[in-house]
Formats: C-alpha cells, sequence, structure tokens
C-alpha cells in the first residue's frame, strides 16, 4: 500500500539547528531522501519497496511517502528486507508507481547513502518503465560526511544515524532507512553551510533504454521490453606509456596505472570512462608498476591497499582523484 503523509518541520525536534547567518546561494532549494531495497544488488535486480522524504532548501521536512513494490520475481533476501512473495503479491507494479514517484523527485536533488545504488536501481527500473526520472543531480551523504571530515569509524548508515543521535527503528525498511537519513541529512546540510562546504553534488545521467542482462540457465524473466544496456566491455589499451608513479602534489600524467578499490560515489565504470578518457591506464591489479591507487578505504585490508602499502604506491581518495583528472597533464615525450 502507499503511504504519503505531510510531516510538519518540527518532526525532528531534536536535530533543529540554528539558522546558518547567510546560506550558500548555491546549494539546491529542495531534496529528495531516497531509501529503495531490493531483490539484489546486480543491474537486473528489481526494486522491492522505495520511500521519499521531501525536504525543503534548508533540510526541514515537508512530507514522507512509502510504498512496496511487487518485483514480479522471488523477492531476493526476505531476511534483509522482510518481504516476502505473499507480502508483495498484491503490492503494485513499478510503473503503477511510476508517477508517484516521479512527482516525489522532480526538481529535486536525490539524497541517498551511497547514493549511485539508490539512484541506479531507480533509473533502471524507469527505464524498464519506458520513462526517464526527473533527477538531474544526487548527493551521496557517504561522500557529504567525507567532506565534512566527520569522525565516523565506517560509511555505514548506523555509524552517521550514532554521530547524531538518531534513533533507528526498522533497518533496512524503506521508509524508515530513509527517516534515519533525513534525520542525519539535515545537521550535516547545516554543518556544510556553516563552513562554506561546497555540496558534492553529481550529474546523473539517465538511461533510457533498456534491456535484461543474461542470467544463469533456470532464471525466468518475466520482463522481456526492447532496448539495448551497454554491457562491461573491454577498453582499448592506453596509448601512451607509463611514465612512473604518481608524485603527490603534481597533476597525473597521461599513460600513468591507476587502479581502484572499494565502494565510490561515482559509479565505478563511469569513473574508470572518466580517468580513460583522461589518457590514465585502468589497472585491475596493484603492482610495483601501478602509479597510483584510488580508495575511499585505504585502511580496509583489501588485497589491492595491501599490495599499495608494501610496494610503497601512493594512494588517494576519490574526491581528489576527482580533482586530479581536471588537470591531467600531457604524456612526456619519450627518448
Amino acid at each position: 500500500m502507499l503511504e504519503d503523509r505531510t510531516a510538519p518541520a518540527s518532526s525532528f525536534p531534536h536535530q533543529q539547528a540554528p539558522p546558518a547567518p547567510a546560506w550558500p546561494e548555491a546549494y539546491p532549494e529542495g531534496y529528495a531522501v531516497v531509501d529503495v531495497e531490493t531483490t539484489g544488488l546486480a543491474r537486473d535486480d528489481r526494486i522491492v519497496s522505495a520511500a521519499v522524504y521531501r525536504l525543503d532548501a534548508r533540510g526541514e521536512v515537508e512530507d514522507h511517502w512509502y510504498t512496496p513494490v511487487n518485483p514480479e520475481r522471488d523477492p531476493g533476501p526476505v531476511w534483509i528486507h522482510g518481504l516476502t512473495s505473499e507480502l508483495l503479491a498484491d503490492a503494485p507494479l513499478f510503473p503503477e508507481i511510476a508517477d508517484a514517484l516521479s512527482e516525489r523527485l522532480d526538481g529535486r536533488v536525490l539524497v541517498a547513502h551511497n547514493a549511485v545504488f539508490d539512484w541506479s536501481m531507480i533509473a533502471r527500473e524507469f527505464a524498464r518503465a519506458g520513462r526517464a526520472v526527473p533527477v538531474r543531480r544526487r548527493l551521496c551523504t557517504i561522500a557529504l560526511s567525507k567532506e565534512l571530515g566527520l569522525p565516523l569509524p565506517n560509511h555505514r548508515l548506523e555509524s552517521l544515524a550514532a554521530h547524531y543521535g538518531v534513533v533507528q527503528r526498522r533497518a533496512h525498511h524503506a521508509l524508515d532507512d530513509a527517516r534515519v537519513l533525513a534525520e542525519a541529512f539535515r545537521p550535516s546540510l547545516h554543518r556544510a553551510a556553516e563552513s562554506g562546504v561546497r555540496l558534492p553534488l553529481l550529474a546523473c545521467r539517465p538511461i533510457t533504454e533498456w534491456s535484461d542482462p543474461p542470467r544463469a540457465v533456470g532464471y525466468q524473466r518475466s520482463y522481456r521490453p526492447g532496448g539495448t544496456w551497454r554491457a562491461n566491455r573491454k577498453r582499448p589499451a592506453c596509448p601512451y606509456p607509463n611514465p612512473g608513479r604518481y608524485e603527490p602534489g603534481k597533476p597525473l600524467v597521461q599513460g600513468m596505472r591507476v587502479a581502484f578499490s572499494g565502494d565510490t560515489s561515482v559509479d565505478r565504470e563511469l569513473l574508470e570512462d572518466r580517468a580513460f578518457d583522461a589518457g590514465l591506464h585502468i589497472a585491475t591489479s596493484v603492482s610495483r608498476l601501478t602509479s597510483l591507487l584510488v580508495t575511499n578505504d585505504p585502511d580496509s585490508g583489501t588485497s589491492k591497499s595491501v599490495k599499495a602499502r608494501s610496494f610503497g604506491t601512493p594512494v588517494v581518495d576519490e574526491a581528489a582523484f576527482m580533482q586530479l583528472l581536471q588537470n591531467v597533464a600531457p604524456a612526456r615525450p619519450s627518448g
């Protein structure tokens, strides 16, 4: 069933922030804090529930909305989201809730925790329905927390909630996760405004056509629309020789070998595309020849991070790498 309620600005009284002396003019005029629960994490997985908290320019709640969604397939990890096939049998299909969701997203910045995931799942569902999402920009609260330098032990939503004293009632329920994020986003937004921090807004590239990628034998698809999806593909070889390791404080140079590890706010494929287009070599592993490792969690203990430390390979986070991409030096002349 659909839930649509208007919530007054005092919904979260313990999170009221003092008015900023001068609110940044460049900040967005409204936000849609979103959470979706899904059948899985792959590109052809489906949404089983969605929730949106609409916030005004200063993060005050305007209203909230929630709906389960019939995914037309197995609901996936029921032990996480709690939505069984029986519970979803009479839920609306995504095309039936697309108008309501579109209305709540229209003209707003989509805000989510690991926003690239929620954005991608929503965009693909709209594409399946032959529609485009009315969202042009998104903001990831993980990226915002990093910009603010919040002392969080990790990037989980519960850690951000605990930092601001927000109580989770039903973890992995879309409506409660959206509420928790809305409560935590508002003080972060005010802190950013008071400090003059530029919000880490990213453009949303719409998906306009879709076809389900192939699944393992025995998987029965109920959806077969026309369209295309860009599958993972092998990039051509980088035309520039490797100039060596990145030197902190200097620009990247075309031909440098760049490896990526861990979660990123920008879709990984898009991030690699930008690096390749700038003339960098995309490395799938870390070796003594690797020029730079890009990771948001250098202490994670992944094999790439461990190797980077052992080889002395420079490491930067995603935000720093995006800045470096704006000024990549041309390849050095050979000889």
